[in-house]
Protein backbone atom coordinates (compact mmCIF):
# COMPACT_ATOMS: atom_id res chain seq x y z
CA UNK A 1 0.00 0.00 0.00
CA UNK A 2 0.99 3.19 -0.92
CA UNK A 3 0.52 6.06 2.26
CA UNK A 4 1.16 8.80 -0.46
CA UNK A 5 3.48 10.34 2.46
CA UNK A 6 6.83 10.44 -0.37
CA UNK A 7 7.73 14.40 -0.20
CA UNK A 8 5.21 14.83 2.94
CA UNK A 9 6.94 17.66 5.49
CA UNK A 10 6.64 16.01 8.92
CA UNK A 11 7.83 17.48 12.35
CA UNK A 12 8.59 14.61 15.06
CA UNK A 13 9.17 15.82 18.78
CA UNK A 14 11.32 13.08 21.44
CA UNK A 15 12.78 11.41 18.47
CA UNK A 16 16.37 10.72 19.47
CA UNK A 17 15.04 7.37 20.97
CA UNK A 18 12.21 4.56 21.86
CA UNK A 19 8.52 6.02 19.93
CA UNK A 20 9.37 9.15 18.81
CA UNK A 21 12.62 7.81 16.89
CA UNK A 22 10.45 5.03 15.93
CA UNK A 23 7.88 7.08 14.15
CA UNK A 24 10.52 9.40 12.32
CA UNK A 25 12.08 6.22 10.98
CA UNK A 26 8.84 4.90 9.76
CA UNK A 27 7.91 8.11 8.29
CA UNK A 28 11.05 8.85 6.69
CA UNK A 29 10.76 4.65 5.33
CA UNK A 30 7.53 6.13 3.50
CA UNK A 31 9.54 8.70 1.51
CA UNK A 32 8.93 11.84 4.27
CA UNK A 33 10.70 14.08 5.35
CA UNK A 34 11.70 14.33 8.65
CA UNK A 35 12.78 16.85 11.47
CA UNK A 36 13.77 15.38 14.72
CA UNK A 37 13.71 17.01 17.86
CA UNK A 38 14.96 16.10 21.15
CA UNK A 39 16.82 18.19 24.59
CA UNK A 40 19.63 16.11 24.08
CA UNK A 41 22.00 17.70 21.36
CA UNK A 42 24.24 14.55 20.29
CA UNK A 43 21.34 11.85 20.60
CA UNK A 44 19.27 14.06 18.75
CA UNK A 45 22.23 14.47 16.01
CA UNK A 46 23.12 10.84 15.86
CA UNK A 47 19.48 9.80 15.15
CA UNK A 48 19.18 13.06 12.61
CA UNK A 49 21.43 10.64 10.63
CA UNK A 50 20.55 7.22 11.38
CA UNK A 51 16.77 8.48 10.39
CA UNK A 52 18.40 10.12 6.98
CA UNK A 53 16.49 13.46 8.24
CA UNK A 54 16.51 16.80 7.03
CA UNK A 55 17.28 18.02 9.35
CA UNK A 56 16.98 18.72 13.58
CA UNK A 57 17.35 20.56 16.38
CA UNK A 58 18.26 19.96 20.45
CA UNK A 59 15.00 21.93 22.38
CA UNK A 60 13.51 20.90 25.54
CA UNK A 61 9.89 21.08 24.63
CA UNK A 62 8.81 21.48 28.54
CA UNK A 63 10.15 24.99 28.27
CA UNK A 64 8.32 28.16 26.66
CA UNK A 65 9.41 29.56 23.35
CA UNK A 66 11.97 25.89 22.42
CA UNK A 67 8.60 24.25 21.44
CA UNK A 68 7.74 27.52 18.61
CA UNK A 69 11.76 28.03 18.19
CA UNK A 70 11.96 24.07 16.88
CA UNK A 71 8.93 24.60 14.95
CA UNK A 72 10.39 27.13 13.21
CA UNK A 73 13.54 25.46 12.89
CA UNK A 74 11.24 22.65 11.16
CA UNK A 75 9.49 24.87 8.96
CA UNK A 76 13.25 26.59 7.58
CA UNK A 77 14.15 23.17 6.67
CA UNK A 78 11.56 21.43 5.45
CA UNK A 79 9.36 24.56 3.60
CA UNK A 80 6.51 24.09 4.96
CA UNK A 81 4.52 21.47 7.27
CA UNK A 82 2.05 18.45 6.66
CA UNK A 83 2.77 16.44 9.86
CA UNK A 84 2.96 16.74 13.62
CA UNK A 85 4.31 13.98 16.01
CA UNK A 86 3.89 15.57 19.32
CA UNK A 87 5.84 13.62 21.79
CA UNK A 88 7.95 14.19 25.08
CA UNK A 89 9.24 11.87 27.59
CA UNK A 90 7.08 10.44 30.26
CA UNK A 91 6.43 12.11 33.74
CA UNK A 92 8.58 10.21 36.46
CA UNK A 93 7.36 6.99 38.32
CA UNK A 94 5.08 7.84 41.71
CA UNK A 95 2.39 7.40 43.78
CA UNK A 96 -0.18 10.22 45.27
CA UNK A 97 1.51 10.42 48.27
CA UNK A 98 4.80 10.15 47.50
CA UNK A 99 4.85 12.76 44.64
CA UNK A 100 5.42 16.67 45.59
CA UNK A 101 3.91 19.32 44.17
CA UNK A 102 7.13 20.83 41.94
CA UNK A 103 6.49 17.73 40.33
CA UNK A 104 2.92 18.20 39.34
CA UNK A 105 3.80 21.32 37.84
CA UNK A 106 6.74 20.08 36.16
CA UNK A 107 4.73 16.90 34.37
CA UNK A 108 2.37 19.53 33.67
CA UNK A 109 4.69 21.67 31.32
CA UNK A 110 6.26 18.31 29.71
CA UNK A 111 3.34 16.42 28.79
CA UNK A 112 0.47 19.05 28.70
CA UNK A 113 1.83 22.39 27.44
CA UNK A 114 4.51 20.98 25.39
CA UNK A 115 1.98 19.75 22.94
CA UNK A 116 -0.59 23.48 23.46
CA UNK A 117 2.87 25.01 22.54
CA UNK A 118 3.84 22.81 19.43
CA UNK A 119 0.26 22.86 17.68
CA UNK A 120 -0.12 26.30 18.18
CA UNK A 121 3.22 27.31 16.52
CA UNK A 122 2.96 24.44 13.85
CA UNK A 123 -1.02 25.27 13.16
CA UNK A 124 -0.40 28.20 10.31
CA UNK A 125 1.69 25.43 8.22
CA UNK A 126 -0.47 22.41 9.09
CA UNK A 127 -3.84 25.21 7.71
CA UNK A 128 -1.53 25.56 4.24
CA UNK A 129 -1.20 21.61 3.61
CA UNK A 130 -3.60 19.45 1.85
CA UNK A 131 -2.89 16.73 4.07
CA UNK A 132 -2.69 18.20 7.71
CA UNK A 133 -2.01 15.25 10.27
CA UNK A 134 -1.73 15.94 14.08
CA UNK A 135 -0.76 12.76 16.19
CA UNK A 136 -0.37 12.88 19.84
CA UNK A 137 1.73 10.04 21.54
CA UNK A 138 -0.32 9.62 25.02
CA UNK A 139 -0.39 5.80 26.80
CA UNK A 140 -3.22 2.97 27.44
CA UNK A 141 -3.18 5.49 30.90
CA UNK A 142 -5.58 7.65 29.70
CA UNK A 143 -8.22 4.48 29.51
CA UNK A 144 -7.06 2.46 32.55
CA UNK A 145 -4.64 4.18 35.23
CA UNK A 146 -1.42 2.28 35.76
CA UNK A 147 -0.19 2.23 39.35
CA UNK A 148 2.51 4.25 40.56
CA UNK A 149 2.38 6.30 37.45
CA UNK A 150 -0.39 9.21 39.01
CA UNK A 151 1.37 12.00 36.87
CA UNK A 152 0.96 9.95 33.41
CA UNK A 153 -2.05 8.80 34.45
CA UNK A 154 -3.78 12.58 35.34
CA UNK A 155 -2.55 14.51 32.59
CA UNK A 156 -2.48 12.62 29.37
CA UNK A 157 -6.31 12.68 29.45
CA UNK A 158 -5.75 16.40 29.22
CA UNK A 159 -3.79 15.88 26.04
CA UNK A 160 -6.37 13.49 24.42
CA UNK A 161 -8.86 16.31 25.56
CA UNK A 162 -6.98 18.67 23.42
CA UNK A 163 -7.01 16.02 20.48
CA UNK A 164 -10.42 15.47 20.56
CA UNK A 165 -10.99 19.44 20.74
CA UNK A 166 -8.62 20.18 18.27
CA UNK A 167 -10.92 17.52 15.50
CA UNK A 168 -13.67 19.36 16.48
CA UNK A 169 -12.35 23.02 15.56
CA UNK A 170 -10.11 21.42 12.53
CA UNK A 171 -11.83 19.38 10.49
CA UNK A 172 -12.98 21.65 8.12
CA UNK A 173 -9.53 22.47 7.32
CA UNK A 174 -9.07 18.92 6.62
CA UNK A 175 -6.69 18.40 9.45
CA UNK A 176 -7.13 15.48 11.71
CA UNK A 177 -5.71 14.87 14.63
CA UNK A 178 -5.37 11.85 16.55
CA UNK A 179 -3.88 9.98 19.82
CA UNK A 180 -1.83 6.93 20.08
CA UNK A 181 -1.78 4.71 22.84
CA UNK A 182 0.57 2.18 23.79
CA UNK A 183 0.87 -0.26 25.86
CA UNK A 184 3.85 -2.11 26.88
CA UNK A 185 6.40 -1.43 23.38
CA UNK A 186 9.82 -2.24 24.05
CA UNK A 187 11.26 0.79 25.11
CA UNK A 188 13.90 2.45 27.70
CA UNK A 189 11.00 3.81 29.32
CA UNK A 190 9.55 0.65 29.76
CA UNK A 191 12.78 -1.35 30.71
CA UNK A 192 13.01 1.51 33.32
CA UNK A 193 9.72 0.91 34.89
CA UNK A 194 10.58 -2.78 34.86
CA UNK A 195 13.99 -2.49 36.18
CA UNK A 196 13.49 -1.85 40.03
CA UNK A 197 13.45 -4.65 42.39
CA UNK A 198 14.52 -7.78 40.68
CA UNK A 199 15.50 -9.29 37.07
CA UNK A 200 14.73 -7.14 33.99
CA UNK A 201 14.19 -9.90 31.98
CA UNK A 202 11.93 -11.89 34.65
CA UNK A 203 9.63 -8.63 34.65
CA UNK A 204 9.38 -8.25 31.23
CA UNK A 205 8.97 -12.24 30.88
CA UNK A 206 5.55 -11.46 33.37
CA UNK A 207 4.81 -8.81 31.60
CA UNK A 208 4.25 -10.54 27.85
CA UNK A 209 2.47 -13.25 29.74
CA UNK A 210 -0.41 -10.95 30.88
CA UNK A 211 -0.96 -9.77 27.43
CA UNK A 212 -3.15 -11.56 24.67
CA UNK A 213 -0.44 -12.01 22.34
CA UNK A 214 1.78 -13.33 24.77
CA UNK A 215 4.52 -10.93 23.56
CA UNK A 216 5.67 -6.91 24.31
CA UNK A 217 5.04 -5.12 21.30
CA UNK A 218 7.70 -3.58 19.11
CA UNK A 219 8.99 0.52 18.70
CA UNK A 220 8.20 -0.82 14.17
CA UNK A 221 4.92 -1.40 14.96
CA UNK A 222 4.30 1.43 16.29
CA UNK A 223 6.06 3.62 13.98
CA UNK A 224 4.02 1.49 11.41
CA UNK A 225 0.89 2.52 13.23
CA UNK A 226 1.81 6.52 13.06
CA UNK A 227 2.73 6.55 9.58
CA UNK A 228 -0.71 5.23 8.42
CA UNK A 229 -2.61 7.71 10.86
CA UNK A 230 -0.43 10.04 8.58
CA UNK A 231 -1.06 8.70 5.44
CA UNK A 232 -3.18 9.85 2.32
CA UNK A 233 -5.38 6.69 4.07
CA UNK A 234 -6.24 7.95 6.88
CA UNK A 235 -8.39 11.28 6.46
CA UNK A 236 -11.99 10.27 7.80
CA UNK A 237 -10.07 8.90 10.94
CA UNK A 238 -9.75 11.70 13.50
CA UNK A 239 -10.95 12.34 17.02
CA UNK A 240 -10.14 8.86 18.09
CA UNK A 241 -7.15 7.14 20.33
CA UNK A 242 -6.20 3.99 18.80
CA UNK A 243 -4.68 1.52 21.55
CA UNK A 244 -1.65 -0.68 20.93
CA UNK A 245 -1.31 -2.74 23.61
CA UNK A 246 -1.54 -5.85 22.18
CA UNK A 247 -5.24 -6.74 23.36
CA UNK A 248 -3.85 -5.75 26.97
CA UNK A 249 -7.25 -3.37 27.93
CA UNK A 250 -10.01 -5.70 27.99
CA UNK A 251 -13.01 -2.73 28.27
CA UNK A 252 -15.56 -1.94 25.35
CA UNK A 253 -14.83 1.72 24.55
Amino acid sequence: MDLGLAGRKAFVAAASKGLGLACAKALAGEGARVFVVSRDARAIEAAAKEVGAAGWKAADVSKAGEPEAAIEAAVAALGGLDILVVNAGGPPAGTFQTTELPAWDAAYQLTLMSAVRLVRAALPHLKESDQGRIVFITSVSVRQPIPNLVLSNSIRGGVTGLSKTLALELGPDGITANCIAPGTILTDRIRDLHAGGGSLEESLRKSAAAIPVRRIGTPQEFGALCAFLCSQHAGYITGQTIGIDGGALVGVH
